[in-house]
């Protein structure tokens, strides 16, 4: 695809977002960037920007972060700099009729977009990106494990809390590795290729039955399903990791409290940067394809 006559701004986030940023480029559009880690030797056909506003000066698109916003609101950025607030005054420069491209926006961020007409396109519930990148998740959270513990994955009792797209694979991966894998899920569906992978399906509030069973446990459920009362009946020193969205699954500051490891293990993508990116931006190419075709223009 050509966008020679676009602009593309990449906005905040991590290694990946040079993996996008690059890819961007190769479509013949401007490209500006800010707030990611900046490659020694910079990214071919990419301008580094001096502020997050010179980057989206002008832009016909904005690509924020894979992680997208912090529960501040501001976007995922390295923390040597200023925090990036997507408010109205930043998105003004935009160009007129522009669509900010990310997970999913935060109510503030859509009231700023919509004072300025921008449009949003949202992928954070899309399957095949999801599971695009679920590998290197996965293999992310295996180091964070290992890392973690004086244990081998092998022959361990574990919980994973959720069977989404991270939940899904991560659950099978673990029995691969011979554990012992319980599987908490609301959706009966869900528990039943549970049970078909090798693991062992539990309703989602059998978790307190299940908890003192186990010493390491995985939530990639985005809202609080593991709480104190649970953490507490876990043995002691087990390995609660949480990978799901802001505001997260599970307590952490009271695992800690009671002496669990408490892993907040979000943007595990960043373990395989180029590949999530080239996966992102298989979504993201498609996006501004739909949206150029929308308004008339051949891509």
């Amino acid at each position: 695809m050509q966008l020679v006559n676009r602009k593309i701004a990449v906005v905040g986030g991590d290694e990946r977002e040079a993996e996008i940023a690059r890819l961007a480029a190769t479509t013949g559009a401007a490209v500006s960037a800010y707030g990611f880690p900046w490659p020694e030797g910079g990214i071919a056909g990419v301008d580094l920007a001096a502020s997050a506003k010179e980057a989206l000066n002008g832009a016909d698109y904005a690509l924020f972060p894979i992680p997208g916003q912090a529960l501040d609101g501001t976007l995922f950025a390295p923390e040597s700099l200023e925090p990036i607030i997507p408010d109205e005054a930043l998105l003004s420069v935009m160009a007129p009729g522009a669509t900010i491209i990310l997970g999913w926006p935060n109510e503030a961020l859509k009231a700023a977009a919509g004072t300025h007409g921008i449009g949003f396109s949202e992928y954070e519930h899309d399957v095949e990106l999801m599971l695009l990148r679920a590998p290197a998740i996965v293999e992310g959270a295996l180091g964070q494990i290992i890392a973690n513990t004086d244990t081998t994955i092998h022959n361990s009792d574990v919980l994973v809390v959720g069977h989404g797209n991270i939940g899904r694979i991560l659950a099978r991966t673990l029995v691969l590795l011979g554990a012992r894998v319980h599987l908490a899920a609301r959706n009966p569906v869900q528990r039943a290729d549970a049970l078909a992978a090798g693991c062992i399906p539990h309703p989602l509030e059998d978790i307190h039955d299940i908890a003192p069973k186990v010493s390491m446990l995985f939530s990639t459920v985005p809202t609080s399903v593991v709480d104190a009362a649970t953490l507490a009946l876990l043995p002691p020193k087990s390995l609660v990791m949480d990978l799901s969205a802001p505001p997260g699954g599970i307590d952490l500051e009271a695992a800690r409290r009671l002496g669990h490891t408490a892993v907040w293990a979000r943007g595990l993508g960043r373990r395989a940067p180029v590949t999530v990116g080239a996966s992102q931006w298989s979504g993201i190419v498609r996006r501004i394809a739909d949206i150029e075709r929308s308004k008339g223009y051949e891509v």
